[in-house]
């Protein structure tokens, strides 16, 4: 048609499109089929790339997942970050700390890690690229659980007690993996944000 205008979307960024569309599905299907249930022709469907462009990307199961590992690394660091930028101050912030953390620890990307800390217990290749960027993860999380907390560790038993903090909502997310726990979560948050606030000395 006379005077239509064409745009171009570069190679580059299509490429770039496409990766995110691949590891989106690989973390979508990590949640529902699991990591054995989940193959590169599963992914390239889910993603709707072809097998060739999938394999141009990421030749094996191995690449993607590898892939999929720093992908969910990224999305739960900054999903962590948004959500505490909403935080409220005040007598309620500990609690809502809680429900940060805890909501955190029972997202899809949760799940989609929890998978491949379990695939990677008994696959060396794939726990060298799990470990270290669980570390990173876990680091991070303590010292942004210390901040939003105002904790001060240099106090006797405050590090051990953001420490127990985080064991505890991981093991929440844990058991909501089997059922849905939300109700006992929310009892047991309430009853730790108490706990917490007389720990940390809170009004």
């Amino acid at each position: 048609m006379a005077g239509q205008v064409v745009t171009r979307v570069p190679q580059e960024e299509r490429s770039r499109a496409m990766r995110a569309r691949l590891l989106e599905a690989t973390v979508e299907l990590l949640v529902e089929k699991g990591y054995a249930g989940t193959s590169t022709t599963l992914v390239s469907e889910r993603a709707g790339v072809s097998r060739g462009a999938q394999l141009h990307h990421f030749p094996s199961k191995q690449d993607l997942v590898v892939a999929a590992v720093q992908h969910v690394t990224e999305v739960r660091g900054t999903e962590l970050a948004a959500a505490a930028e909403k935080l409220p101050s005040g007598p309620k912030r500990t609690r809502a700390v809680l429900q940060v953390l805890g909501d955190h620890f029972t997202s899809p990307v949760f799940t989609a890690a929890l998978e491949l800390w379990v695939a990677a217990r008994t696959d060396p290749d794939l726990l060298a690229e799990v470990a270290p960027l669980e570390l990173r993860v876990g680091r991070e999380t303590h010292r942004l659980t210390v901040e939003l907390l105002g904790a001060d560790e240099s106090r006797p038993g405050v590090r051990e007690l953001v420490k127990a903090t985080l064991d505890l909502v991981r093991g929440l997310g844990l058991a909501n993996t089997i059922s849905d726990d939300g109700r006992r979560r929310t009892r047991i948050l309430d009853e730790w944000a108490k706990t917490l606030d007389t720990a940390l000395e809170r009004p």
